[in-house]
């Protein structure tokens, strides 16, 4: 089914892959703490692989330096340490996803990264700056087990790198007072009842203490200490509720002083703080969309002036502030453009434009994303995003599933969804039970119900909804994910065959036990947690039958497209490989494609491009849209496991 030129809510071109999946033309905007400058990622000139540039805060942004030189997968995750002059990278290996911390002396030129966290399969996580320690960063790393992370101290001056505290064997994430910079919190998870437990010390030569439990099925963390001398912080808790409220709570005893704020649709988000006082500044929700609640009025003020200023309807947030706060990096987001970054000068009240991370866009007409509502079956309401592709009438429809499942789908720009309507297709995007945010009761009804249970039927019902609401054409529908959402596209075709005319599936599992007995070893603490939600697939094979497509492959008779990573840890080749060679060989239409240097999901420009441009031929063929020509791009290192096998 071809939608009408006329019909089309897109532009009336096609817009090129490349313009939408393409490496940003810059992104990131980072203010070095004392002000003087301002870093952002961009594609380096020679590779065009995203790096780490610099430029002064007073000059024009055309005279920034590139500082980094990565040659492959390109720079995602970067930020600067507290010294100003030190910035910090993340990176893998070909999507491992054993990142390294690594640093570059930005005051040098041609100065080499240095590797912080050293060794081959070492995994750094939960690194941790503080102003008032500017020459060191504590960093986690699995370097003496691989299951657990033992946090580091490292002097960013000397090099120096000392064990600070040790894991005792069961914590997940460790948490530092901030004018002392110590280690005073740690969050564990019990391996026999799923509970989380916060732990809490007066220092670090304390003994720790239980501060809360947390039973499997409630939802909480410590938020930050507060500036007391150690007598009270502020907790996330949904104990004796369903959503989470912001608490004040006793650090000796754990008792609850205060309910500082708490919404009954969602759970409180993030978290803004006065970083000396401690005092709470703003907090974050969002149901469908962002919305603040403001305790600082100044701060207030500021939002509403960037507020005026801003593009209509674009969300706004401080991506970056100096330690001063008297400069701001904000963002723009809208759902039918490039994000925008402006600078705002907190004394003078004015903006001054940065730059658009994908100006690019800018020549295309897009499409609003809407929130939307949808009843499942038994009632419960679930916020979903809708992208239309027709302004008269039905169209074909692309159910995009996000992956987790525990995480969810926010309003904003999405380049797939963009793609999907200016190709003739409207996207839907469902917050299914089990996604996050939506309080305890929301995510725990996803609790054992995936592939045949309530999860799945949270999707079918939102493809009933959208047909029954005149936007989707019933003959042309295709379930379309990653990750749980490649899951969620294998049970579709297969549990409900008649809904769906085809399938995408990217880094998707197939079978739910071979995923779970080969996950990182630093996931291992979390394993008898998925049991809980998912079901346990180890001691009850009939279960793991009952909800694992790859036992129902005779149920499949709809065209699916596998895109996957050979180095992915999370769900490996294996799970793509079982599926399409048994389809394959029972001669039930698939596609598969397998890039040996691609983790989860598709990190390579040229990569993502390729699976794209093969997505958008399946898309044309099974559902009717248009196409721009397909020519591979030149970095693709795409591979075909089927047709190489029949050589």
């Amino acid at each position: 089914m071809t939608i009408p030129a006329a019909n089309l809510v897109s532009d009336e071109r096609i817009i090129p892959r490349d313009v939408l999946f393409g490496n940003p033309e810059r992104a990131s905007p980072m203010l070095s703490p004392d002000g003087n400058y301002i870093a952002f990622l961009a594609p380096s000139i020679e590779d065009e692989v995203l790096n780490v540039w610099v430029y002064g805060t007073d000059e024009d942004i055309e005279k920034a330096r590139m500082i980094t030189t990565d040659k492959s997968r390109g720079i995602r995750q970067a930020f600067w340490a507290q010294d100003s002059k030190t910035m910090m990278y993340m990176q893998d290996f070909e999507g491992d996803e054993n990142f390294h911390l690594w640093s570059v002396d930005t005051t040098q030129v041609d100065a080499a990264a240095k590797d912080l966290t050293p060794g081959e399969n070492v995994k750094a996580s939960n690194i941790l700056t503080n102003k008032r320690f500017p020459d060191e960063v504590l960093v986690g790393t699995n370097a003496n087990n691989p299951a657990l992370f033992d946090m580091y101290r490292i002097n960013l001056k000397t090099g120096e790198t000392v064990l600070d505290t040790k894991n005792p064997g069961d914590v997940l994430g460790w948490g530092a007072e901030d004018f002392s910079f110590e280690i005073r919190e740690a969050l564990s998870k019990n391996q026999e009842d799923s509970s989380e437990i916060v732990r809490v010390r007066d220092d670090s030569k304390s003994e720790w203490r239980t501060l809360k439990i947390f039973p499997y099925g409630e939802e909480g963390n410590l938020v930050d200490f507060c500036a007391d001398d150690g007598k009270t912080c502020y907790m996330t808790s949904s104990v004796g509720r369903d959503t989470t409220a912001l608490l004040k709570v006793d650090l000796k005893t754990g008792e609850t002083l205060e309910e500082i704020f708490s919404n009954e649709k969602c759970d409180v988000g993030s978290v803004f703080l006065d970083e000396d006082t401690k005092e709470i500044r703003s907090i974050a929700y969002n149901y469908a969309r962002t919305e603040r609640l403001f305790f600082d009025k100044d701060l207030e003020k500021d939002y509403k002036i960037l507020e005026d200023a801003s593009p209509d309807g674009a969300e706004i947030s401080i991506s970056s502030m100096t330690d001063d706060e008297n400069l701001w990096v904000v963002s723009y987001t809208r759902s039918e453009g490039p994000t925008e970054f402006v600078l705002y000068d907190r004394k003078t009240k004015t903006t001054k434009f940065l730059f658009h991370s994908q100006p690019a866009l800018l020549e295309y007409k897009m499409v609003p994303m809407e929130d939307v509502i949808i009843p499942a079956r038994d009632g419960l309401d679930l916020v979903a995003y809708l992208t239309r592709a027709s302004s008269e009438g039905p169209s074909p429809l692309i159910l995009l599933v996000h992956g987790g499942p525990w995480a969810r789908d926010r309003w904003g720009f999405n380049g797939s969804a963009q793609w999907f309507a200016n190709r003739g297709y409207s996207t839907l995007q469902v917050n299914y039970r089990g996604s996050t945010g939506y309080g305890k009761s929301f995510l725990h009804k996803g609790d054992k119900e995936w592939g045949v249970g309530d999860m799945q039927h949270d999707l079918t019902d939102s493809v009933k909804w959208a047909i029954d609401q005149g936007i989707a054409d019933p003959d042309n529908t295709c379930i379309y994910g990653g990750s749980y959402g490649g899951y969620a596209c294998l049970a579709g075709l297969t549990f409900t065959p008649d809904t769906y005319k085809c399938g995408v599936d990217i880094v998707g599992p197939s079978n739910i036990k071979t995923l779970l007995d080969s996950i990182p070893a630093y996931w291992g603490p979390l394993r008898n947690d998925m049991l809980l939600k998912i079901g346990d697939v180890d001691a009850d094979a009939e279960f793991n039958e009952k909800i694992s497509p790859l036992f129902h492959v005779d149920k499949i008779s709809k065209p699916l497209l596998i895109g996957q990573g050979a180095n992915d840890p999370r769900v490996k080749q294996a799970e793509a490989d079982q599926i399409a060679f048994s389809m394959h060989k029972k001669g039930i239409p698939v596609e598969y494609v397998l890039y040996p240097d691609e983790g989860h999901g598709f990190a390579r420009p040229d990569n993502r491009i390729d699976f794209n441009a093969r997505a958008e031929m399946f898309l044309a063929k099974h559902l009717g849209g248009r196409s721009e020509e397909f020519v591979k791009p030149k970095g693709s290192t795409a591979t075909f496991p089927l047709l190489e096998k029949e050589k």
